[in-house]
């Protein structure tokens, strides 16, 4: 395969675009190295991507419609996951705009030139936060989803109804995964496990929203990119049984799919804490506080989809991923 993956020095397409390669597919990884968190990070995730013959690096930005044209013309990719989009909901609440132009022009550029050459099959990140107030656990991606509690979930529906149109018009094969609360080595600086690990080492508070009664389906690296690659490789066809009468959301007469990917385990977010108080071996200075608006209370993921089509169930215990995180953020800030 030669791939395209958008926001490839982000954290789940470095770890994606490492293991692709390590397959002896040909990745080219666009990321324009944005400043949304700390450049350096990514850039040090992009030199260990080059190192391998197989990896190229496109800076180009989603929304740049004709750089984003002459890449499709010229590469001629087999498959594309995308990735790249301005994450975060928090942040959605201060710059929406930034959630436009990534998410929304963003990912239509993705579209038009996987339309325009013949891309085989088109995998792009959703996200748990589309199922907003439903509240019927396990989450169930058979179930509609339309009320969205912020704009970043509102433009990863609008991702989802887009490559539908697409299937439907053009015969484009799409397939959204929603991740569910994704954690691991070399992850985001401006999530709960890298903000508390942080933290805890330098003897600082934590804010723990909802006075550490969230619930979350936290979902290890390995276990996201191992459903990604399995989901790559089997394309998304129309489902047969679909009907019109009573539709099924994540399915449809075109080649067109939805998958939930997480951990399907939930955790109160008070164990997460302990958890890393075990392996740090430091108590947490705790600052508790309500709700942040545009968050859900609990999170869990219906796999049962991604079993019956891939073989495959997540189960990363967080006793070992938060494990393997802490390790890898010794190792890498020298603490």
């Amino acid at each position: 395969m030669k791939i395209l993956v958008t926001g490839a020095a982000g954290f789940i397409g470095f770890h994606l675009s490492r293991v692709l390669t390590g397959e002896g597919h040909e990745v080219v990884g666009l990321d324009n190295l944005n400043d949304y968190y700390d450049v350096n990070l990514k850039k040090q995730r992009l030199a260990i991507l080059q190192e391998s013959p197989l990896f190229k690096h496109a800076n180009i930005s989603l929304e740049d419609n004709a750089p984003m044209a002459e890449l499709f013309a010229s590469e001629k990719f087999t498959h594309v996951v995308n990735l790249a989009a301005q994450a975060g909901v928090r942040y959605s609440i201060e710059n929406p705009r930034s959630y436009v132009d990534s998410n929304v022009v963003g990912f239509l550029n993705v579209l038009e030139g996987c339309r325009h050459n013949k891309v085989q099959h088109l995998v792009y990140a959703s996200s748990s936060s589309v199922y907003g107030l439903n509240t019927k656990m396990p989450l169930d991606p058979h179930e509609a989803v339309d009320h969205p509690m912020s704009l970043y979930a509102a433009t990863k529906k609008a991702n989802e109804m887009m490559a539908h149109s697409y299937s439907n018009l053009y015969g484009l094969p799409t397939t959204g995964l929603r991740f569910f609360t994704v954690y691991g080595p070399w992850g985001r600086p401006d999530m709960a496990l890298f903000l508390f690990t942080k933290n805890i080492l330098e003897g600082k508070p934590i804010n723990v929203f909802n006075h550490g009664k969230m619930r979350r389906d936290f979902t290890y690296i390995d276990d996201i990119v191992e459903g990604v690659v399995r989901v790559v490789k089997h394309t998304a066809a129309p489902n047969a049984a679909w009907d019109g009468d009573h539709p099924d959301p994540c399915s449809s007469t075109v080649p067109y799919r939805i998958y939930n990917i997480g951990n399907n385990s939930v955790v109160e977010l008070s164990r997460y804490i302990e958890v890393i108080e075990e392996v740090v071996g430091k108590k947490a200075i705790c600052n508790y506080m309500d709700m942040q608006p545009g968050d859900v209370p609990a999170t869990e993921a219906d796999v049962s989809d991604l079993v019956a089509d891939v073989g495959f169930k997540p189960d990363t215990t967080i006793e070992y991923g938060i494990r393997k995180f802490i390790e890898w953020y010794r190792e890498y800030y020298n603490v």
